[in-house]
């Protein structure tokens, strides 16, 4: 729970309301960290939301918006510094910057460095893409890490100057721009049909190209079996960073930070999970079920559960994969590495270690573990639903 609010400064208290303001999903678990890393992190989204909101706003011309994104770390030293112009949603975040980065500079020494740095690479990421397209699979990854690896490599060295969490966690970049990355992209295929009735295109033209001619074909009814066939290869790719996840939670001993890391990870597989080979990411909007994301909620809470998580849903997509889908093989072969991970034994575990008796009896109670799961899913859901009325 938070501090009590009379225990806040008037500038905290209100960073905590545009947090609740700005953010549905993020602010509960930020909420829950422990003592300082969550002032932390309360500020460092609150900054990295107002980059954001620049680059998202289409009224500010690129002359501008450019240098304002290259500087825009430099102006958490300058306390009068804001922007009263955007026609964005989010603009509060702007307009009342003075008083973001005032409880920035109130932060340790060590938070400041990690959240200026970060905002500084940020920037000058976003600046790089909003002028070109993303055409090949490697630029798909290295928009991916400017705006959401970044995020993770940011909050991985929080958690390591909290003293939460041991150095390593901070160091190994490479795991923290895969968390990162997994959710960017689960969120980018999820979004296709929004992406593009807002005129935004975020998948890789090196895929797309081989299913359609233009992005926005893949959402014509004629084209609707390629369209399928390229998102199942874009979920194919997502899918490679489950194992990096795997092994970054694994890293993790502070309950709250391990929540916070989980949460939205297990959410991801299950939105995937819910994606492939569904017609329907192509006429409106795929969303895992309340019930279900409150499971997932309350089961992540250590890491075996969650490779139960990631067993569970890759088994779902593992169902689902066609016998004629050219991503097949790949699809198959990952799964393969994400199972060997998730199967009891840890990391190293293969299933050439495990006798079939052995590996019926996993499979029985993998299978009881799901009807019950759904169960669960499905009278919570109701038990929501019943609350709402």
């Amino acid at each position: 729970p938070l501090s009590p609010q009379d225990s806040l400064g008037r500038g905290l208290r209100t960073c905590y309301r545009y947090l609740n303001q700005t953010s549905r999903s993020f602010a509960a678990v930020i909420q829950a960290l422990d003592g300082e890393l969550r002032h932390a992190v309360c500020i460092f989204y609150l900054v990295l939301r107002a980059l954001d909101t620049i680059e998202d706003d289409m009224t500010i011309s690129l002359d501008v918006k450019v240098p304002m994104l290259h500087e825009f770390h430099s102006y958490l030293y300058q306390p009068e510094w804001k922007y009263m112009e955007s026609k964005e949603k989010d603009r509060q975040v702007l307009e009342d910057f003075p008083t973001i980065s005032m409880e920035f500079r109130n932060l340790s020494k060590v938070y400041q460095d990690v959240i200026s740095d970060i905002c500084h690479k940020m920037g000058v990421g976003m600046a790089e893409f909003l002028e070109k397209k993303v055409d090949s699979q490697h630029e798909w990854d290295k928009y991916c890490h400017y705006v959401a690896g970044l995020v993770g490599i940011g909050l991985s060295r929080l958690f390591s100057a909290s003293e939460l969490e041991d150095p390593i966690v901070g160091q190994d970049t490479e795991l923290a721009n895969s968390m990162g990355l997994f959710l960017q992209k689960t969120n980018i295929i999820r979004d296709y049909l929004e992406d593009q009735l807002e005129g935004r295109e975020f998948w890789p033209r090196e895929v797309w190209s081989r299913y359609a001619k233009k992005l926005s074909d893949l959402a014509k009814p004629e084209n609707i079996d390629m369209a399928v066939q390229c998102l199942n290869e874009l979920i194919t790719n997502a899918l490679h960073h489950v194992p990096d996840v795997l092994t970054y939670l694994s890293r993790l001993k502070n309950q709250t930070v391990f929540n916070f890391c989980a949460i939205p990870q297990v959410m991801a597989i299950a939105t995937l999970a819910a994606c492939y080979n569904n017609k329907q990411v192509f006429r409106g909007v795929v969303k895992i079920r309340k019930g279900q994301a409150v499971t997932l909620m309350m089961d992540a809470t250590n890491i075996q559960a969650v490779k139960a998580i990631m067993y569970q849903y890759v088994e779902e997509i593992y169902q689902k994969i066609p016998s004629t889908d050219p991503s097949s093989n790949k699809t198959q072969q990952v799964i393969a590495s994400i199972r060997a991970m998730s199967l009891p034994g840890g990391p190293m575990a293969s299933r050439h270690h495990y006798s079939p008796i052995y590996l019926s009896c996993a499979m029985l109670l993998a299978a009881l573990s799901w009807q019950y799961l759904s169960t669960i899913s499905k009278a919570t859901e109701e038990y929501v639903q019943a609350g709402e009325n």
